[in-house]
């Protein structure tokens, strides 16, 4: 089957783009033009990036509230779950604006370590306070220290988070700030003294608040 070179197959218009797109910005002819493959891809990840971060203050304010030791209808597991699960999300979000800044291994090693202290926080969630998981050997004080070590790591993740976007240059240094402190607590977990957990939160609520807002504001929507 022959085609015109103005349409496709389908007989709909042919739309050609140029394989190349940006511009040099004073620096060599070509230097800095990217594949339309890859513009796509990149810009893909930053709109994500963009409205992935709006969950970190939605999961700072769930979290926030299961510090308060306030009954809730469907239970304290499930919103620990929710917000565990919206922070990792704002967790990719946060490292994917920062791909492209000076601080981007900082960035994907706090996603990584933040990852791994999810991972092992998950399975003690369920698990009520002095009881060990029925069938293996741990015992409660074991599972108790697994959760410290669980919520350090975490803390981790955050505290090289908070860094990446202090030394970016490209949002607010000072929700980095809020964010490394916000880690200390997250980092001692929920059996810290109160009202640690609270404040804690709260600062996390803050500096999700303004990384989304400048993150809106930086990376447009098209």
């Amino acid at each position: 089957m022959s085609t015109s070179q103005h349409q496709t197959a389908s007989g709909r218009p042919l739309r050609v783009a140029p394989a190349w797109v940006g511009g040099a910005r004073g620096h060599a002819a070509g230097e800095h033009l990217l594949p339309v493959r890859e513009a796509v891809w990149i810009w893909s990840v930053r709109r994500y990036a963009r409205v992935s971060l709006w969950a970190l203050p939605i999961g700072a304010g769930l979290y926030g509230w299961t510090t308060l030791g306030v009954a809730t209808p469907p239970g304290p597991v499930l919103v620990e779950l929710a917000a565990g699960w919206l922070c990792a999300i704002a967790m990719i979000g946060l490292a994917g604006l920062l791909a492209g800044s000076r601080t981007r291994r900082s960035a994907v090693a706090g996603l990584l370590i933040g990852m791994a202290g999810f991972m092992m926080l998950l399975p003690l969630a369920a698990l009520p306070d002095g009881a060990g998981p029925a069938g293996t050997p741990l015992s409660a004080d074991q599972v108790h220290t697994a959760s410290l070590v669980a919520a350090a790591v975490t803390g981790t993740g955050w505290l090289l988070l908070g860094w990446a976007v202090f030394r970016s240059k490209l949002v607010n240094p000072a929700d980095g700030i809020l964010l490394m402190l916000a880690a200390v607590s997250i980092g001692a977990g929920s059996y810290a003294v109160r009202p640690l957990p609270t404040v804690g939160a709260i600062l996390l609520l803050a500096a999700g608040m303004g990384l989304a807002w400048t993150g809106s504001r930086l990376i447009p929507p098209a």
